[in-house]
């Protein structure tokens, strides 16, 4: 296998899929070694680093990105909570088509994403969620006369940086312009939290302004516990004192304050004085820095209930998670459009040749009613003829169809099927009941009369309950017609308010009526055979 067509028909050598591309150079400009922007940081540096990065350097954003995800718990939390929340979601592909072909495609996809090299490199995909993008090489393999993905390995940001004529074309740090990426060797995840510049649309950017004021707060705090948490000591010595002995009482002061003890000649003095007011000092520091963390999760996660208790009890946190769908809903949808567009194609065009149409990767939940809303929307709806394959209900349930010789539990109730006469000869053995309505339908045809009397208690109560039943199916046909998608179809449906007191009014009539006409035919039998 010397060469291949990528999903465009260009030819690829195998060597160049195989070979690592983005590798760390010692001392040339791919170090393994970051620098640390954030050590006294100050607004001017933060907005030099910035306009820097904004103008084509930005390998100093990335450092600093990089830092704050480290050094502030609060950030590198939340941040670790929005990346995991997409990379375990369930990973599933469907074929381009039905066609054998197409299906072949898609199982091989899918073989390939059961083995988990996908999933364990989602998180680092997600990178892009704080610095903008990300920046996966493809490590391909010959497995079983196949070309697959071995591993997607993270290349830090630091080592690529942007083409100043557009400042979106992603180039590979080598000499002094840059190097263009093979298009068929890495995927490169954008996230746009913002419209514009790639480089100005990772939450990074926003996030460092609040970490920068919350570590301008956090060392003052510091310090005002350090210097008021204790009292303040005064040490007094005489007029006639020596600098040795005003040594002495200096490193007594100061021990103090470490070690909580000290020796002193007796001829020295030293006061302890409590500071006044020193809950409400600390308390505004507290504040300050909890309504940065609040801020950074608004920023982030789209919310404060996951990382901050609250008021406002359920409703309250009912409301804020489906702001966390919605954003983990987007986080998947982009890196399933990264993968469709940059990975899948090519997977497919090496081992099958380039095709019109490809398989598709999502990354995601199934985009279905939740599973308490159908049910209920099902049990209300099946006693007015709504129907379901039994196969259909078992996968929207998770039951898998039960073995050959397993133990089964539940199911419906058996019925006992009653054997009718053939050719005029009776069945070996009746019940009561069936032997009852033979001599009740013979008596019937032996009185000949001019309309069988089941055929008019049946007539008449289809008439009678056909109004109500078309009023209570228009209810329902309106509710889906109306319905935007399944979701919304199934919260109309379950909000329906149906009123069937027409058709069990009817129905009522009919038994009411056949009871009567059972019980006539039955003193006519039993007045016949007298």
């Amino acid at each position: 296998m010397a060469s291949l067509k990528d999903y465009l028909g260009r030819v690829v050598k195998m060597l160049t899929l195989t070979d690592p591309h983005a590798t760390p150079q010692a001392g040339g400009v791919r170090q393994v070694i970051s620098g640390h922007p954030a050590n006294g940081l100050t607004p001017q540096r933060l907005a030099n680093i910035l306009r820097s990065a904004a103008e084509g350097e930005p390998e100093a954003y990335f450092e600093l990105a990089e830092d704050i995800e480290e050094r502030d718990l609060h950030y590198g939390a939340v941040m670790a909570t929005r990346k995991r929340s997409v990379a375990q979601l369930p990973i599933t592909v469907k074929a381009a088509s039905d066609s054998a072909e197409h299906k072949k495609h898609a199982d091989f996809l899918q073989a390939w994403i059961d083995e988990e090299v996908l999933r364990a490199n989602l998180f680092d995909m997600l990178d892009a969620i704080g610095k903008g993008l990300s920046v996966m090489e493809i490590d391909w393999q010959v497995k079983n006369g196949l070309v697959m993905p071995r591993d997607l390995i993270w290349r830090t940001q630091r080592w690529f940086t942007f083409d100043r004529a557009d400042g979106e074309t992603v180039l590979l740090r080598e000499g002094v312009a840059g190097e263009p990426l093979p298009e068929h060797k890495f995927i490169v995840h954008r996230h746009k939290s913002k419209s514009g510049l790639t480089i100005r649309s990772g939450i990074a950017r926003v996030a460092l302004w609040a970490w920068m004021f919350k570590s301008f707060t956090t060392k003052d705090w510091a310090i005002f516990c350090q210097n008021y948490g204790q009292p303040i000591r005064i040490g007094k010595y005489g007029r006639g004192a020596t600098e040795e002995e005003k040594d002495v009482l200096w490193r007594a002061v100061s021990g103090i304050a470490g070690d909580c003890a000290a020796i002193i000649p007796r001829e020295m003095l030293i006061e302890l004085h409590e500071v006044g007011s020193k809950s409400s000092s600390t308390d505004m520091y507290e504040r300050r820095a909890d309504w940065l963390d609040r801020q950074v999760s608004k920023l982030v996660l789209g919310q404060t209930t996951t990382t901050d208790a609250v008021s406002g009890g359920h409703a309250v946190s009912q409301e804020h998670r489906l702001v966390q769908e919605d954003i983990e809903r987007d986080d998947a949808g982009m890196v399933t459009a990264t993968l469709n567009r940059q990975l899948v194609p090519n997977m497919i065009a090496f081992n099958f040749g380039p095709q019109d149409r490809y398989p598709h990767l999502r990354v995601g939940r199934p985009d279905e009613v939740p599973l308490k809303e159908f049910s209920e929307a099902f049990a209300k709806l099946a006693p007015y003829g709504l129907t379901a394959d039994e196969s259909y209900l078992q996968d929207r349930m998770g039951i898998p169809k039960p073995k050959a010789g397993a133990v089964l539990v539940g199911g419906r109730s058996p019925t006992t099927a009653v054997s009718s006469p053939i050719d005029g000869q009776p069945p070996a053995r009746q019940t009561a009941s069936a032997s009852i309505f033979d001599n009740l339908f013979k008596s019937a045809h032996q009185r000949n009369e001019p309309e069988d009397t089941v055929e008019i208690l049946t007539k008449r109560l289809d008439e009678e309950a056909a109004g109500a039943m078309n009023g209570l199916v228009d209810e329902v046909r309106k509710a889906l017609m109306d319905a935007s998608d399944l979701r919304d179809a199934a919260e109309r449906l379950a909000k329906l308010d149906l009123a069937p007191d027409d058709l069990a009014e009817a129905m009522a009539r009919g038994m009411a009526l056949a009871h009567l006409a059972g019980q006539a035919s039955l003193i006519d039998d039993l007045k016949s055979r007298s």
